[in-house]
């Protein structure tokens, strides 16, 4: 059957369909202000997440900006040169390009979005600001997805923004709740302060290169063209870090993670740790494979950059897990937790080599899905348990496994495999990231040291994890506590159900994710 070929700019398809939901709740809510219609409201949210996913989905097994002719499926349609293979579609002159890395991380933005529009039909249940709290939310995710095909400096700071600026209002969206409102504002600084940062490292790499497309930045440095302004270039340099380490929730910059994750609706919080950390991974891994190639950039700059990586994925995992091991709060455990995680993640870049890199690269992409599920269902189980007014202890939480059997055993799937622990899908994106860190040690002695990290901070993860489990499945609750949970919330348990069953599906599922994954990073790194 003849494919029916999609012109290429709807290669962009998940981050439009995403928009498109956005202004059609925008329009609903002018249409009727202030509604409360929750069943119309999630509806239109989930279905447009759904769509943008089910296109992503479709793209990559169509072969959409992949390298050589696709795999031999009998597709309806495909975008552009898809069948025949022609590599990533560059549009609007290059400032946007879609890949097999873009898809990849456009499908976990879509996921963790339709997850957290399900899971906030309960959680939002006589909250104001219904419309306008779904509309944040899909434009929130609309930059998120634009960011994975974002190709020039200019392109990835205005998707930035389009990410942060609904994302602020998202945290600060319960009105009558101090901490929500605190938790907002202090985002929203800490925000404006590393945009700041971000801006002005962009005005010093096109200061020093007189470009702000990616590929033009490359081929400007590998000409020798930037070498008199290499001090210019590195400081630039230094402070995109710092702009996507905020993002990520990084090291020195995390200290907004625990604040507004706490103080806002768990679901945002949820969204924010998983769908947000990918999407800034996504332009990280982007902006140095693609802008600053490894041995030219050192060579004009004489220092590194995986240096830095090295020392930012040890410190954060490290503070982070460290963190997490010494909280009373679930939701800040989750926080730190959510840290230590970013730092195995940089993994991904401080493990890239001259020769290579592809399975550490894949690795980290492969752990960013992975954590889009399990960390995702570890936060809407602590809006379950705040729908039901359990306290946000440890202690709070002892005995839940005798109110919902069912929630306790996906919470523990999460915890154990956040840890690692087999046979859950986060065992598997540690152990490549493991083993790739240690094929690049024979480049860098220096990555022994952050291989020996993440076997010590994965088992003192293990800890805390296993603290809340323990404190829901063996624990008895005080009996001094009124515990009135009330009725069963079915838009949480199917958002957590979900998520658990994926994350013990992806293991034994690991094998398409991975070569997907790795075939990713290897075109990103060849190119």
């Amino acid at each position: 059957m003849d494919a029916f070929t999609l012109p290429e700019w709807a290669a962009l398809a998940p981050p439009l369909l995403l928009a498109l939901t956005a202004l059609v709740l925008f329009a609903y809510d002018s249409i009727n202000p202030r509604s409360t219609n929750r069943p119309v409201l999630a509806g239109v949210a989930v279905v447009g997440a759904l769509a943008s996913l089910v296109t992503a989905v479709w793209f990559t097994l169509a072969g959409t900006g992949a390298d050589g002719p696709d795999a031999g499926y009998d597709l309806w349609f495909v975008v552009g040169d898809s069948v025949t293979g022609t590599g990533a579609i560059d549009l609007f002159g290059g400032q946007l390009v879609v890949d097999q890395m873009a898809l990849f991380f456009m499908i976990v933005v879509a996921v963790v979005t339709a997850l957290v529009a399900v899971a906030s039909y309960d959680y939002m249940a006589g909250h104001a600001y219904q419309a306008e709290y779904y509309s944040l939310l899909l434009l929130a995710a609309t930059g998120m997805s634009t960011m994975a095909a974002a190709n020039s400096l200019v392109t990835i700071f205005i998707a930035l923004e389009l990410a942060s600026l609904p994302s602020y209002a998202l945290v600060a969206i319960l009105k009558d709740n101090r901490g929500s409102v605190e938790a907002g504002l202090k985002y929203f600084l800490i925000g404006a302060l590393s945009s700041a940062i971000f801006v002005y490292g962009i005005s010093l790499v096109y200061g020093a290169t007189g470009h702000l497309q990616l590929e033009a930045i490359a081929e400007m440095i590998a000409t020798g063209e930037a070498d008199a302004y290499s001090g210019l270039l590195g400081l630039g340099i230094v402070m995109l870090i710092g702009g996507f380490a905020f993002k990520t929730a990084s090291v020195p910059f995390h200290f907004w993670a625990p604040e507004a994750y706490e103080g806002a609706p768990a679901p945002i919080a949820a969204f924010l740790s998983s769908a947000s950390k990918a999407a800034g991974f996504v332009i990280l891994f982007r902006v140095f494979t693609t802008a600053f190639p490894l041995e030219t950039t050192t060579a004009v700059i004489g220092l590194d950059w995986t240096i830095a990586f090295i020392i930012l994925a040890i410190v954060t995992m490290t503070v982070g897990n460290f963190a997490a091991a010494t909280q009373q709060n679930v939701k800040r455990m989750l926080a730190y937790s959510s840290v230590g995680h970013a730092g195995y993640a940089l993994i991904g870049l401080a493990a890239l080599t001259v020769d290579g890199g592809e399975l550490v690269l894949g690795a980290a992409m492969m752990h960013l899905l992975v954590y889009g599920f399990m960390n995702t269902g570890a936060f809407l189980f602590v809006g379950l348990a705040e729908y039901w007014g359990v306290g946000r202890t440890f202690d709070a939480y002892n005995g839940l496994a005798a109110r919902a059997p069912v929630a306790c055993a996906a919470l523990a799937v999460f915890m154990f495999s956040l840890a690692g622990i087999p046979p859950f899908g986060g065992f598997w994106s540690k152990y490549f990231l493991f083993t790739g860190a240690l094929e690049a040690a024979s480049a860098n002695s220096a990555l022994l040291l952050v291989a020996a990290a993440l076997v010590v901070n994965s088992a003192l993860s293990l800890y805390y994890y296993s603290r809340l489990v323990k404190a829901v499945w063996i624990n008895d609750a005080d009996p001094s506590l009124d515990r009135d949970f009330g009725g069963t919330p079915t838009g949480l348990y199917a958002a957590i159900l979900f998520a658990a069953v994926m994350t013990v599906v992806l293991l034994p599922a690991f094998g398409p994710v991975a070569d997907l994954a790795i075939d990713a990073a290897s075109a990103v790194l060849v190119s």
